[in-house]
């Protein structure tokens, strides 16, 4: 899910950092370790970035620009109904989060609970890159209904936050209990709120 950074040098910080971050979390990962694994002096780092907050927002930023490209390439395909696209992004979550390599894994989950308190700078870049997903979801979730493909009880926005906050949750359990069974479930649940059963 990684984009094009505007240097190549932040790029492979970016892309080196993402891998660490998603196995290990923020905290447990020092600059240096970071660095030595992308072979960039010390210097290059704090060219590009004042803190390791300012990192690990800029990390967030970068990550989310990426997610919302494949979101839109799935949410948006004009070969499927909005109810098969919305299944088709529940079904990458499942495989992103339960892949065994640390790429793709998302840092939203991985970070939510844990930057929250430490760092407002990087709370509110999950702050906003959330609410873009939500915000992609309530559009696919509207224009399912028009189609027809979707019928829910409740308005879009309120379906695209409860769906999201399912599966926040449902990821947290997998780390957890170790199982799959939170996403089967989340994905039981999910079918039945888009087909208002």
């Amino acid at each position: 899910m990684a984009t094009v950074a505007s240097n190549p040098t932040q790029q492979r910080i970016f892309d080196v950092a993402e891998s660490i971050i998603a196995r290990k979390g923020f905290s447990a990962v020092g600059i240096n370790e970071v660095l030595q694994a992308a072979e960039v002096p010390k210097g290059s780092f704090y060219h590009y970035f004042a803190s390791k907050d300012a990192f690990g927002t800029a990390l967030l930023e970068h990550y989310f620009k990426g997610y919302f490209k494949e979101m839109d390439l799935i949410l948006q395909s004009p070969r499927a109904t909005a109810f098969d696209a919305l299944m088709s992004y529940w079904q990458l979550w499942i495989r992103n989060q339960t892949s065994q390599t640390d790429c793709g894994k998302c840092l939203a989950v991985k970070l939510g609970a844990e930057v929250a308190d430490l760092s407002e700078q990087m709370r509110l870049a999950l702050h906003r890159g959330t609410s873009q997903i939500t915000d992609r979801l309530e559009v696919a979730i509207a224009r399912g209904v028009d189609e027809g493909s979707v019928k829910i009880a409740a308005s879009p926005r309120q379906v695209a936050m409860r769906l999201y906050a399912q599966w926040l949750g449902a990821s947290v359990m997998v780390k957890i209990t170790r199982t799959t069974q939170p996403f089967d479930e989340a994905l039981l649940q999910t079918r039945l709120t888009l087909n208002n059963l």
